[in-house]
């Protein structure tokens, strides 16, 4: 793969989780890397999500864990920048 286009993406990921949490971390932006495309996964394919969920019950409630997480950062930074 091009690493221009990988530096130019990571940029791109590192810009979205700022605006979407207020920070931009390397464990942050891997958790809204996860994140983003488990929601895409399990809106395109909702079969293969549930698959997954399925056969990786642990897995599961650690994306649980992940969604939760995200979605209170980014109410926190919606919060305080009213």
């Amino acid at each position: 793969m091009d690493q221009k286009l990988v530096e130019q993406f990571d940029g791109l990921l590192e810009k979205y989780t700022e605006l979407l949490l207020g920070e931009s971390t390397d464990e942050l932006k891997e958790k809204v890397k996860i994140w983003s495309l488990y929601t895409h996964i399990s809106k395109s394919m909702p079969p293969l999500a549930k698959h997954w969920n399925e056969m990786y019950p642990e897995a599961k409630d650690g994306m649980k864990e992940i969604i939760g997480e995200i979605k209170r950062l980014n109410v926190e930074h919606r919060e305080k920048n009213k």
